[in-house]
């Protein structure tokens, strides 16, 4: 806690993230959700001088597809900036998106009930 007039310190994780984005601001949630599975795309051609995260980014999605949440878990940053990152690299042309899988449709009860039943008339 602090006195009045002093000033509270501000935290490294503010500071770096602000710093990763340049200041921008991030992306809408509805770009790139957090099931969104990205990779590279096949030019395996590095952007020039990427930074840190970048480099992060690519070495990770360079082996297959990845969710988002998935990236930004393994990066330790925020999805925010994640997101951020991601998009710089689509719209630079690197990166490859599959939209999440639509919502599951729901199924009628008596449907899961026949199956239940028949499945314990076989296995007992």
């Amino acid at each position: 806690m602090t006195a009045p007039g002093e000033e509270q310190p501000v935290s490294g994780g503010f500071i770096r993230s602000y710093v990763i984005t340049g200041g921008r601001t991030l992306p809408d949630a509805e770009e790139l959700s957090l099931v969104t599975l990205v990779t590279i795309g096949a030019d395996r051609t590095p952007p020039a001088r990427p930074s840190p995260e970048v480099q992060a980014i690519w070495a990770l999605c360079v082996g297959g597809y990845l969710s988002v949440a998935e990236v930004a878990g393994r990066l330790g940053l925020p999805v925010g900036v994640v997101r951020l990152l991601l998009t710089d690299l689509a719209d630079q042309g690197h990166l490859l998106r599959r939209a999440a899988p639509p919502a599951a449709k729901l199924v009628d009860r008596k449907i899961l009930e026949e199956v239940l039943h028949g499945l314990q008339r076989r296995f007992g």
